[in-house]
């Protein structure tokens, strides 16, 4: 049976149409829909564009991407605006739920003004419906969405709880209430772009992962996150028979000898890593971390790493979310996580006190401490305080922690902690010779105290390597504990302080 879709329409708002981002997305000639018995998409953009809905306005199905199963829907905005009624609802509820049967990643693709209001409590009941099933699936399928379009109030909660979303600049926006509702209730004046597109959810909101410029760019970016994650959390994948596969060349000297000199721990990274290999996630929100996942000879890796380049690398609010859920994320499906730390400590300031530091902190301590994956940390410069406990230590349960002969581990920075342990001394010292003995002090204070030597003599650091050692040794500890098995208390879950 064919079907005459209004894609013209869409073309003209510089959109693709549902079943052409379907199309686009997966490999070709691998659709095929459920829900209707409808599998022939022959179409052609001169036929007279009567609408159809017997669909109700979202084609579900599933497809092949690079030759892996996964399951999609794609809401189309010319049926009732993409508008999610009860049936509507349940059609993605039920795709969700095979996916999840199937042990399949899910795709979304979002084009929805909302919740029909024509059905009142129906629409409800078909937006808790998937939202039901997201939840259902979270840990157990990779789940992404794609805004392409508007995504607004209740509808919006969907791609909220998936794993990732991506977001098309110019034509996705996310947004709870429009902005004439927000400026007849509170005087407020907006575009929508300006309330909930692109560049706020990327880099002020957190509620997107990724963002690109066009949608053919996103779903090649799609394709290539799709390829790289697990289907599920059942997935196994053997490394016994990987070799190892050296670097090239020297990346020692990236990393400055100096612990106030920043450098690109971007550069660092994909120096280590195979080639072309890392995909970052949430490059553009709390850039003081990075996120993303990697290849190691072709075992899939989640990185987590401190950005000097960036507030110096501090741990504040959001870099402790980003990195808490990051983290979940990579234990729900089994991927290894290697930590790369080089960070003064937590972000301080009255701000970052009174919205909750202390709370959002305890997310990262929490989520590395649950996490029963392979976890392997590499101290490449500073941890002090608080944050190199919280950056994967061995206190949390990392199996192997590294650190480079530039590392310095304490509880504050040598300046500080010699400033409050000889204040009296200092204070008593004539000001010529104030900073020649202060300096002195320094120096003693951080051959004492912070060379990694001394926490690997109380067993909290593993080795002192270079890094130019740490990928083979990481590549090692990752096919050693292929098999780790992790005794885990009985009990229905945790409570992480949400």
């Amino acid at each position: 049976m064919n079907r005459n879709y209004d894609i013209e329409k869409q073309h003209k708002k510089q959109k693709y149409h549902a079943i052409e981002r379907i199309l686009l997305l997966l490999d070709k000639n691998s659709f095929r829909e459920i829900g209707s018995g409808i599998n022939n998409y022959e179409f052609n953009h001169s036929e007279s564009n009567s609408k159809s809905t017997e669909y109700d306005g979202v084609i579900t199905g599933r497809g092949t991407i690079a030759g892996k199963t996964v399951f999609i829907f794609s809401q189309d905005f010319t049926v009732s605006g993409g508008s999610i009624g009860l049936n509507h609802g349940r059609k993605i509820a039920k795709t969700i739920e095979l996916a999840i049967k199937a042990r399949c990643p899910i795709i979304g693709l979002y084009d929805s003004g909302g919740a029909r209001i024509g059905e009142g409590i129906n629409a409800l009941a078909g937006c808790g419906e998937m939202m039901h099933q997201n939840t259902l699936a979270s840990g157990v399928i990779p789940q992404i969405s794609i805004v392409v379009g508007p995504c607004a109030g209740a509808a919006a909660y969907s791609p909220a709880i998936t794993d990732f979303v991506f977001i098309v600049e110019q034509i996705g926006q996310l947004y709870i209430t429009g902005n004439k509702v927000i400026e007849s209730v509170t005087g407020e004046k907006c575009t929508l772009q300006e309330l909930g597109g692109a560049k706020v959810h990327s880099e002020k909101s957190g509620v997107t992962h990724f963002s690109f410029s066009s949608e053919k760019k996103c779903y090649s970016e799609v394709r290539k996150l799709i390829k790289t994650l697990p289907s599920s959390f059942e997935d196994k994948k053997s490394y016994k028979n990987l070799s190892y596969t050296d670097i090239e060349q020297s990346i020692d000297e990236i990393v400055p000898a100096d612990g106030k000199t920043a450098y690109s721990m971007r550069e660092l990274l994909t120096n280590i890593f195979d080639e072309d290999s890392f995909i970052e996630v949430h490059r553009d929100f709390a850039a003081n971390m990075i996120t993303g996942f990697s290849k190691l000879n072709d075992i899939t890796v989640g990185i987590v790493a401190n950005n000097p380049m960036v507030n110096s690398g501090c741990i504040d609010r959001d870099s402790s979310d980003k990195a808490a859920r990051f983290v979940r994320f990579c234990d729900s499906f089994n991927i290894p996580i290697i930590t790369f730390v080089d960070t003064p400590g937590y972000l301080p300031g009255i701000s970052e006190e009174h919205n909750g530091i202390i709370r959002h902190g305890a997310k990262l301590l929490f989520a590395y401490s649950e996490a029963t994956t392979i976890k392997i940390t590499v101290i490449v410069r500073k941890a002090y305080g608080g944050a190199y406990i919280a950056m994967g230590s061995k206190h949390l349960g990392a199996d192997y922690v590294y650190a480079t002969p530039k590392a310095t581990l304490a509880v504050m920075g040598a300046d500080g902690a010699v400033s409050i342990l000889y204040h009296k001394v200092l204070s008593e010292t004539p000001s010529e010779e104030v900073e020649t003995l202060k300096s002195k002090l320094v120096d003693e204070y951080t051959q004492k105290y912070m060379n990694p030597t001394i926490a690997e003599a109380e067993g909290y650091v593993d080795d002192v390597i270079s890094i130019n050692e740490i990928r083979q040794r990481v590549f090692e500890d990752i096919k050693a504990f292929e098999n780790k098995n992790v005794f885990i208390l009985n009990k229905k879950h945790g409570n992480i302080p949400l």
